[in-house]
């Protein structure tokens, strides 16, 4: 449980620095402010996934109460205005608590107010359940909601939606866009009174701040009221939905869904508070694909949808360690399915019919999944029969080539991309500007390459099959030794291309590393970490270049050209720490001082739970201290690589599957080390 006070909301602008997130396992979720203040266009108390995981439409924006009593009226609406006036209601919050949903608490007079803001798993159905201790008088309880309907990318203005609404009882059925689902809001207490007046321009600072349009308008309908009597201690529910009317008592439905929490927390098998804190955490990514039937990962949110290389990266940290083994079998056969001349989906983009497939590292990533899957479930028919088929044909094509200029060079080394393609994670592109060119030879990619062919052959062997390029990984190795190690200055090169060597000291160096298979000596792998330890760590991630380089930018900032120019010339990415602790720990043969010392690199992140999107791991921060959360406040991998790096590497807690592996075959590399 997260707890936050007074001393968290002094002002509106510190209150809204920390933010909340409920999800629903098909792509929808509900999010805002700790004060409950919209301050971004993706804040909001129902974002449906029409078309899961996406075609995410914004319906219910915000419920703003006000309580009415002798002798006054408190307002608990928090809003910013484009005249500069903004609504205070925060004033009356006496606290917030997370566990894993957040609750509010308002203390005023001699009265309480209770709010807490949940989601029905597998539905696109938001619960909010209030309870009311009123004191001295009669009072009355109105309830406001906000509504729109628009995608979660977009913004509404007076007059582009023509609303409708059908009221039943308590209830009411509002229509907006044609296309899009209809929102029905029903009270279980009290009345409705229809209004059908606007909120103009509603200030969404953080839109500002990114050089995005700010102001929106939101629909009022209407408003639900509940009298109270004096003394009276009442529960009741306000349910917003896409579907049919939900007959369930809140506080079952509450119920429900924390037992389901409690069911994914018990699976880790671990008592551990930070592993619990991250194995809830890591529920919100796993979610349905309506297209497939079976499960993918959302890359973060509240903006990303299912990215391969972010799931593949994902993958262990979110499902394996966390022995949510089924899960995993059907995230891994969602990507096989959509798999194409060896390419997995770079991303599945909302209103796109069929993803894109512009990434060379995501199937690479893939195979190394299957390694992982394979050492924590020993399942050798499921590989055999779905996965290793995908594997050799994945080997194939980037061996004879394949789109986006992937091949093998004769030297044995990947090359990819073009200098207006970019391929690689580091993708940052505005307009026909390519903020980091990486094409030709990257290092995490040879990297990668390297692992997969190794791969490859190991579990060929597993399976009762001769390996096929049994002479090909020492060839990669020696091409590799030659082109990126830089022995004056200890690290490796980022990029060989035509046009030259790019020296420039980057974190995609510690995969070469940290993989299971490294083509380096312990004594380059030492170099290579200390190298990123020096230049490139910071409290909660690894910046993507130096600071002692010309072309970093230490502040992520500004508008798109501002915030893309930042994103990997110096921002900080969290999901680099879990490959940095374990190329650590390896560089140091697993010792105890090594233990201790990645013991001190996780540590903060307890502390960062408490902030920006609490719960969740943010996706990157400044490169520059104080190293400010920026981006998402809830990121997959970020998620993923902590936990795994901490069970992996910190608890060294040894995967289920690795003993009957290494009876199998003798010998067999497990977060690199041999068992």
């Amino acid at each position: 449980m997260y707890y936050f006070g007074k001393n968290d909301w002094r002002t509106f602008e510190q209150g809204a620095q920390k933010e909340w997130l409920v999800t629903n396992g098909i792509g929808g979720y509900a999010s805002g402010t700790i004060i409950n203040a919209n301050t971004s266009k993706y804040h909001g108390l129902l974002i449906a996934a029409q078309r899961p995981p996406g075609r995410r439409i914004v319906l219910l924006s915000k419920m703003d109460e006000r309580f009415s009593c002798e002798p006054c009226t408190y307002n608990f609406a928090a809003n910013q205005h484009a005249s500069g006036f903004t609504q205070h209601g925060f004033i009356h919050l006496q606290q917030v608590k997370i566990n894993p949903f957040p609750t509010f608490v308002y203390s005023f007079g001699d009265n309480f107010l209770e709010k807490t803001v949940f989601m029905v798993h597998g539905a696109n159905t938001t619960v909010i359940l209030y309870r009311v201790l009123n004191g001295t008088w009669p009072a009355m309880l109105r309830l406001t909601p906000m509504v729109n309907c628009r995608g979660h990318h977009h913004i509404t203005r007076r007059g582009e939606i023509d609303f409708s609404q059908s009221i039943i009882g308590s209830s009411v059925s509002i229509k907006g866009r044609d296309g899009l689902p209809w929102l029905r809001l029903s009270c279980d207490a009290g009345s409705y009174t229809e209004d059908g007046t606007w909120y103009n321009d509603l200030v969404y600072a953080v839109e500002e701040e990114r050089g995005g349009n700010p102001y929106e308008d939101l629909y009022i309908p209407g408003y639900f009221e509940v009298p109270l009597s004096p003394g009276e201690n009442k529960t009741f529910t306000v349910i917003a939905t896409t579907g049919d009317a939900v007959s369930a008592n809140g506080m079952d439905l509450l119920k429900n869904e924390k037992e389901r929490i409690c069911r994914v927390v018990d699976q880790v098998g671990s008592e551990d508070y930070f592993i619990r804190c991250l194995a809830c955490a890591a529920d919100a990514f796993i979610v349905q694909r309506s297209s497939t039937g079976k499960k993918t990962i959302i890359a973060g949110y509240p903006w990303f949808a299912d990215w391969g290389r972010d799931t593949m990266i994902s993958l262990p940290g979110l499902t394996l360690v966390t022995r949510r083994f089924q899960e995993a079998r059907e995230i891994l056969q969602t990507f096989v399915h959509h798999c194409r001349q060896g390419l997995m989906p770079n991303a599945f983009f909302d209103g796109q019919n069929e993803p894109v497939f512009n990434t060379v590292d995501a199937s690479l990533w893939f195979v190394n999944a299957v390694y992982k899957y394979l050492l924590y479930t020993a399942d050798l028919e499921f590989v055999r029969e779905c996965l290793f088929p995908e594997v050799k044909d994945i080997i194939h094509w980037y061996m004879t080539g394949t789109e986006y200029n992937i091949a093998m060079d004769e030297d044995g080394l990947l090359q990819a991309g073009s200098p207006h393609v970019q391929l690689t994670w580091m993708d940052a592109k505005v307009d026909d500007w390519v903020v980091t060119p990486r094409h030709g030879k990257a290092v995490e990619i040879n990297a990668l390459w390297y692992n997969s062919l190794m791969i490859l052959n190991t579990v060929s062997k597993l399976l009762g099959e001769k390996p096929e390029y049994a002479a090909l990984p020492e060839r990669i190795k020696k091409g590799f030794q030659q082109k990126f190690w830089n022995e004056k200055g200890g690290y490796l090169n980022d990029v060989v291309s035509i046009d030259g060597v790019d020296k420039s000291v980057r974190p995609n160096q510690l995969l070469a590393a940290s993989l299971p298979y490294s083509m380096l000596t312990i004594k380059q792998m030492r170099s290579v970490v200390q190298k990123v330890w020096s230049e490139l760590y910071v409290t909660y991630g690894i910046r993507s270049l130096s600071p002692w380089d010309p072309a970093y930018v230490g502040i992520y900032r500004g508008d798109r050209v501002k915030r893309d120019g930042a994103y990997h010339q110096g921002t900080a990415w969290s999901w680099l720490i879990g490959p940095f602790i374990t190329a650590y720990r390896r560089a140091h043969h697993y010792n105890k001082a090594s233990r201790e010392q990645a013991q001190l690199f996780i540590s903060p992140f307890w502390d960062h739970l408490h902030d920006h999107g609490v719960g969740y791991i943010s996706e990157i921060f400044d490169g520059d201290e104080p190293a400010v959360p920026r981006g998402t406040i809830a990121q997959a991998w970020g998620v993923a690589e902590v936990l795994r790096a901490y069970i992996e590497d910190i608890l060294e807690i040894e995967p289920p599957g690795a003993k009957k592996i290494k009876d199998l075959e003798g010998s067999f590399l497990y977060g690199g080390a041999t068992i």
